[in-house]
């Protein structure tokens, strides 16, 4: 450390930055501080269980292909610190609403944690279009009945997206009779897997050759549902407090267009970055309703008016 402070005491000073200019005395000093002082970094693999279960199935890694494909998710999530604390503190808030949506749709619970992977819970655009939690494309939501116009973009309703999900994922297990499939091919696309399948003459996911992402896949899914589920196994310990709560809305249903959303909100009481925050699906300033269709709107609850809305 003497000799860093050394180094930039001379070059305030317009002198050459060689060692010729810091004293034996503390170059030694230094250099035996170097040599003596221990290593504080410790790091130890994170080791993976001998069992998972998803969606009621157990799956376990016994296999070495399969334990290693497993490892590497689960040593990329458990020191990808920052970003699975925020996945800690996201499920928080969105976990509840997501499940009661999955439990409604008969789609097993597990299958929460393919969106975090998918968004990381957030309302993420990828480089390649998709957008939500869900990540549906443009042609993808169309055809699962997400709107998409001008004002609306219906890949950003949480709610509507979420069952759009279960819809798809159950159209591919009633395809491929797997979960595990039905979530590859919601990466890979529903023909995409079965082509790949059929060409290699397998019918088991862990028997298929797939593209790197595909393959990853739903070892990242069982990765995160295995960290979240038991944080303090993988050293996070994240306490309820620290994770963010659900937002308190009430809604109300629109039948006519709203020409400047701002204006409205103020009339509400609130301002637009709140309206925008809990329904970032209203991607314009004003809001167009066709005729014969309404939509909801959240606003925030009387005592959250004032409230300053975390990011999502």
């Amino acid at each position: 450390m003497i000799k860093y402070i050394s180094f930039f005491a001379v070059l305030l000073v317009g002198c050459s930055p060689t060692t010729e200019n810091i004293p034996d005395e503390l170059t030694k000093k230094s250099e035996k501080h170097t040599q003596s002082t221990p290593n504080q970094y410790n790091f130890s693999a994170p080791k993976p269980p001998t069992e998972i279960i998803f969606a009621g199935k157990p799956y376990s890694f016994s296999d070495e292909d399969i334990k290693e494909r497993l490892d590497k998710e689960l040593v990329v999530n458990t020191f990808w610190h920052s970003n699975t604390i925020f996945y800690m503190k996201r499920a928080h808030r969105w976990f509840p609403m997501i499940s009661a949506i999955l439990k409604q749709e008969n789609v097993p619970d597990d299958f929460k944690y393919l969106a975090v992977i998918e968004s990381g819970l957030k309302q993420a655009t990828s480089p390649s279009g998709a957008k939500g939690f869900w990540q549906f494309m443009p042609t993808t939501a169309i055809d699962y009945e997400l709107e998409i116009s001008n004002t609306v973009d219906e890949r950003l309703h949480l709610e509507k997206s979420t069952h759009a999900a279960c819809k798809y994922l159950k159209k591919a297990y009633k395809k491929f009779g797997s979960w595990e499939l039905a979530a590859a091919a919601y990466n890979r696309g529903s023909n995409g897997l079965e082509r790949d399948m059929e060409e290699q003459d397998v019918t088991h996911l862990f028997d298929t050759y797939l593209n790197n992402e595909t393959s990853r896949y739903f070892f990242r899914i069982l990765a995160v549902k295995e960290i979240l589920e038991h944080p303090e196994k993988y050293n996070f310990l994240i306490t309820n407090k620290e994770k963010y709560g659900a937002f308190k809305t009430i809604s109300i249903s629109i039948k006519e267009d709203i020409d400047d959303l701002s204006s409205w909100a103020k009339k509400k009481g609130f301002n637009l970055k709140i309206l925008k925050k809990l329904n970032p699906w209203l991607i314009s300033k004003q809001l167009k309703v066709k005729k014969g269709k309404s939509y909801k709107i959240l606003l925030p609850s009387t005592e959250e008016k004032l409230k300053n809305y975390a990011d999502y």
